[in-house]
């Protein structure tokens, strides 16, 4: 007689063979000290296809943006979301991550029936999802879902920048470069700085 935890196991293989929606999931914006972290998921249209997509960081500002739109009007549903600095400050990058990988996957006006997540790790799903290594080169729904994170994040540098002009966030994009890092020392942290990262943290001490 097999045992229950075989049984289940069995059960997983099967479902994770059924056919159906599948959602991309990647995020933008895990290394800079300031801004949230976000993250996209996209079920793409099979009878709309998208050409070019590829990683969002071999692309040109020019291609990414170009590729966003077009994501936005052809994909099947897509969703944006984000954990804000203050999340990032009490759960920790890694956390504040999956978080908004979550709450992506969770806006989906579809329910994808598997999930395929860019990295080594996985948020907490009602679905199956894998983690795919690189796989915003490899998977275009990741790829699609890489473009939207990013350059969505890039526009909120941007507005920032408006905001607090002596940071450069509009070319760093909230980078630690020696250009940010010296506006902080000269200028100390604004509000939208992530505290619990240290080249943050020593200028508030």
């Amino acid at each position: 007689m097999r045992s229950r935890k075989f049984l289940k196991a069995e059960q997983v293989a099967l479902s994770w063979d059924t056919p159906g929606l599948m959602a991309g999931v990647d995020e933008a914006g895990r290394g800079p000290l300031a801004g949230p972290v976000v993250a996209a998921a996209v079920i793409l249209d099979d009878l709309k296809p998208i050409l070019g997509l590829a990683d969002s960081k071999k692309l040109t500002p020019l291609r990414r943006e170009k590729l966003y739109h077009e994501i936005r009007a052809k994909a099947l549903c897509f969703s944006i979301a984000q954990a804000s600095v203050e999340e990032i400050d009490q759960l920790n990058i890694l956390q504040a991550t999956m978080l908004a990988m979550k709450r992506a996957v969770e806006g989906l006006r579809l329910k994808p029936n598997k999930v395929l997540v860019d990295g080594n790790r996985l948020p907490t799903l009602s679905m199956l999802a894998e983690a795919i290594v690189k796989g915003d080169a490899l998977v275009p729904a990741i790829s699609a879902a890489s473009i939207l994170a990013k350059v969505y994040r890039d526009h909120w540098c941007q507005q920032y920048h408006l905001e607090y002009p002596q940071y450069g966030f509009a070319g760093h994009k909230g980078y630690g470069t020696a250009e940010h890092l010296a506006a902080l020392r000269e200028h100390g942290a604004c509000p939208e700085h992530r505290k619990s990262f240290s080249p943050v943290a020593e200028v508030l001490r």
